[in-house]
């Protein structure tokens, strides 16, 4: 019980210590902070945003630029409500739901180990009741006029209703994809776990269109692969991944096989990728609601058919979250403690940093600031510290996860070298400036 107790609050601690460094650090803020904050929302902040855009560029890398039948689309949250019961989500995008009688909070009615009292405060549980998911918006110039749709609660039905202008305006042949990254929202009950749960959130995905008789399963087992390779490129610690196929009892209703990766965060094995063979449920439902075909002609045979469809999709905030669960590394103890992200290079918001030794030396700082300058050309994000000591400086990069620190010192005006420093190793070596930027550029590659 005891060595149980110590690795609840190890976990318990390493959430702390993330959430602590991503405030600290301008990584991730509460939303509306300043206003007492608004429950499952949050901020990207300076260096969040920059490693969220690496994460976005990577995919884009691996799963749309590197194919050659994968097109990239961009569309609005709002779409017409009937898209919505098309796709089935105002029927069946429910949880059960219970709400506590003496303190007023509502719980998950499937999340809850003791159906009939409160986790809060004791008290007693009503019955569960159906509660939709979705958050309702209303557009139209006025009250009596306006209609009633939703933030969209996923982004896949804006691929699925543009599937026929892709087929008509590109021509692309069966197997393809439509890929899209994009906000989604959830009415979430009880947002928690940090980024993990959340009322607005981020999904990059594609749905890949394939025939109805082609061997779907190869498809499938391929992305699932595919997905755990991406994870491991941008940081995701594979050996905390767990596949989980969902019974039949417990898959979407359009779903024929859904399987996560499930990742080990400090607060249970969850769910972290999503991979669905939706069939053809989607294509036909807009088929019937809107009147518009969803056939392709099978060239082989003259017929015409309704593709089926397979689904990758990922959570770009559980990424994130996995991601700083990883790289996570504290070395030391008590004041000696060095603390780091050990991001790839790659993913890293800045991948280096520019330092004159002295700030107060302008033949440094003029040398360091060219440095700088040309790096920013070649690398774009590229941080700029002269704040403090060396080795505050050194341990401020650690803690954001900059790969290379460059020191601009009095031996660089002779010999036009820089000293650089692996964060990862802590060991320092002499760079000619001439060769500095390929210097990087293998390190990244």
């Amino acid at each position: 019980m005891a060595e149980k107790n110590k690795k609840e609050n190890e976990k318990n601690d390493l959430m702390e210590k993330i959430v602590s460094l991503c405030k600290r650090r301008g990584f991730i803020f509460q939303g509306s902070e300043i206003y007492g904050g608004l429950a499952g929302t949050y901020d990207y902040g300076p260096l969040g945003s920059l490693l969220k855009k690496n994460i976005e560029d990577s995919w884009i890398d691996y799963f749309v630029r590197s194919k050659e039948n994968i097109y990239l689309i961009d569309t609005p949250i709002l779409m017409h409500p009937r898209v919505w019961e098309a796709s089935g989500h105002v029927e069946n995008f429910v949880d059960p739901v219970s709400k506590c009688k003496s303190c007023g909070h509502s719980f998950r009615f499937d999340q809850i180990e003791n159906k009939k009292v409160c986790p809060d405060c004791g008290g007693k549980l009503s019955s569960p009741n159906n509660f939709n998911l979705m958050l309702e918006t209303r557009m139209g110039a006025s009250e009596e006029t306006a209609i009633k749709t939703y933030l969209r609660p996923e982004e896949a039905q804006s691929m699925f209703v543009d599937f026929k202008n892709v087929l008509q305006s590109l021509s692309p042949k069966i197997p393809f994809g439509i890929a899209q990254i994009g906000k989604a929202f959830r009415n979430e009950i009880t947002p928690r776990d940090f980024i993990y749960r959340l009322r607005e959130f981020e999904i990059m995905e594609f749905e890949y269109f394939i025939h109805p008789n082609a061997p779907w399963e190869s498809y499938f087992d391929n992305f699932l692969l595919e997905q755990k390779e991406w994870l491991s490129r941008v940081g995701v610690d594979v050996k905390k991944l767990h596949p989980f196929e969902h019974p039949k009892e417990g898959r979407a209703h359009y779903s024929i096989k859904t399987v996560d990766l499930e990742f080990e965060y400090p607060f249970g094995i969850k769910e972290l990728t999503g991979l669905s063979h939706r069939g053809d449920y989607d294509l036909k439902r807009h088929q019937e609601f809107s009147g518009e075909k969803m056939e392709v002609l099978d060239e082989a045979t003259g017929e015409k058919f309704v593709p089926h469809v397979i689904e990758p999709t990922i959570s770009i905030d559980r990424a994130i979250l996995a991601l700083f669960c990883s790289a996570y590394r504290e070395e030391g103890e008590g004041d000696n403690m060095r603390v780091y992200l050990k991001l790839p290079p790659s993913i890293a918001p800045y991948k280096a940093s520019v330092s004159p030794l002295l700030k107060n030396k302008p033949e440094l700082v003029s040398y360091a600031k060219n440095i700088f300058t040309e790096l920013k050309k070649e690398f774009g994000w590229v941080a700029w510290d002269d704040n403090g000591n060396i080795g505050k400086r050194y341990r401020r990069q650690d803690e954001i996860g900059t790969p290379f620190c460059i020191v601009v010192d009095f031996d660089t005006l002779t010999d036009d070298a820089v000293t650089v420093r692996d964060r990862d190793t802590g060991e320092q070596e002499r760079v000619k400036v001439s060769e500095l930027k390929n210097y990087i550029k293998e390190k990244i590659s």
